[in-house]
C-alpha cells in the first residue's frame, strides 16, 4: 500500500511535486498559507488541509518546500508540538526536506522534529518546476542511511537522479554548489547575449547554434537563454527575489569556510541590480535585461 503523502509549501516547486505525486497514484494532502494554492491543488486530485499539523498527523512521509528559515521554523514548531502528544503511539513519520536554506537553520529544525519522533531529511532539488516533467531532476539526499533509502521510491516520481551523498546537511552543501554554478552561469549567459546584439547578431541564431553546443552548452543556456531571446520572463521558473536568498544563503558559507569565490561575488550586483528595476517577480533570466541596460540597449518592455 502507498503511503500518504504531505506537502507543505505549494509554490511553484511544492505544487509540482504535488501534482506529479497525485498523478502517480499517491494520496496527497497539502497545505499552503495562500488558499489559492490550496484551492489548484483539490483541483489536481489532492486533499487540502488547514495546517501544517493537519497535514503530519495525516500523512506517513511529509514533503517541505519553503522560502524562508523563518517558515521552516513555524512549520517544524507546530508539527513538533501537535506531534509530541501522540509520540507513545509508536508513530513515526519521515520529512524530507526540500529548501535551499542555512544548514545550521535545518539542523535546529532537525533536533526539534527529533524529539517530536520525526525523522527529517536534508534532500535540496537541482532544478526548476519546468524540469520535472522531463525527469532532469537532480535530488541531493542525505541524512539517515535508512530513511534515505525508504523515501526512494517517492523521489523517483520526480527524477531518477537521487544520489545520497551523505549525513544530515551534505545534500545542501552540494545544492550549495550547484547554485553556486548556476548563478555564475545565468549572468554570463545574459552577458553573451547582450554581446552579441550589440553586435548586431540575431539572438535567436546565437541560441540556436551553442545552446545545443556539446561544448559550451548547458541546461541554463538552453532554458533561459530562450527567455533571453523571447525577453519574457514570466511566468517565472525561479524569481529573482526567491533567488536573493539562495544567493546570500551560498555567500555566507563561502565566508565561513574562508573560500573566495571571485566570480560569484562579481554576480551579486547583477542579481541586486534586477531588484532594484522591478524585477523581483521575474525569472533569474531577467539580469540579462539589467546588461543590456548597462550596455545602452533599447530597454523593451519586459514580458
Amino acid at each position: 500500500m502507498k503511503p500518504v503523502i504531505g506537502v507543505i509549501g505549494l509554490g511553484i516547486m511544492g505544487s509540482a511535486m504535488a501534482k506529479a505525486l497525485v498523478k502517480a497514484g499517491f494520496s496527497v494532502v497539502g497545505y499552503d498559507v495562500r488558499l489559492k494554492a490550496r484551492d489548484d491543488l483539490k483541483r489536481a486530485g489532492g486533499r487540502s488541509a488547514p495546517s501544517c499539523a493537519a497535514v503530519a498527523k495525516t500523512a506517513d512521509i511529509v514533503i517541505t518546500s519553503l522560502a524562508t528559515s523563518a517558515a521552516l521554523e513555524k512549520v517544524t514548531a507546530e508539527i513538533a508540538s501537535s506531534l509530541s502528544a501522540s509520540r507513545k503511539s509508536g508513530r513515526r513519520i519521515i520529512m524530507i526536506d526540500t529548501c535551499t536554506l542555512p544548514i545550521a537553520d535545518k539542523e535546529r529544525a532537525q533536533a526539534l522534529l527529533s524529539r517530536a519522533g520525526v525523522t527529517m531529511l536534508d534532500c535540496p532539488i537541482s532544478g526548476t518546476a519546468a524540469r520535472l516533467k522531463q525527469g532532469t531532476w537532480t535530488i541531493f539526499v542525505s541524512g539517515g542511511a535508512a530513511a534515505c533509502k525508504k523515501i526512494q521510491p517517492i523521489l523517483h516520481v520526480f527524477t531518477r537522479n537521487t544520489p545520497y551523498v551523505g549525513g544530515f546537511g551534505s545534500g545542501s552543501k552540494m545544492k550549495f554548489i550547484a547554485n553556486h554554478l548556476v548563478a555564475i552561469y545565468n549572468v554570463a549567459v545574459g552577458e553573451t547575449m547582450t554581446f552579441a546584439r550589440k553586435m548586431g547578431l540575431d539572438a535567436q541564431q546565437v541560441w540556436d547554434l551553442f545552446a545545443a553546443s556539446p561544448v559550451v552548452g548547458n541546461g541554463v543556456f538552453k532554458l533561459r537563454g530562450k527567455f533571453m531571446v523571447d525577453r519574457k520572463y514570466l511566468p517565472a521558473t525561479m524569481k529573482i527575489e526567491v533567488w536573493q536568498k539562495d544567493m546570500q544563503v551560498i555567500g555566507d558559507m563561502a565566508k565561513s569556510v574562508d573560500c573566495p569565490v571571485p566570480l560569484f561575488t562579481a554576480c551579486v550586483p547583477i542579481y541586486s541590480a534586477a531588484m532594484g528595476q522591478g524585477l523581483s517577480q521575474h525569472d533569474t533570466a531577467s539580469v540579462c535585461e539589467v546588461l543590456d541596460r548597462m550596455a545602452g540597449g533599447s530597454r523593451r518592455k519586459r514580458a
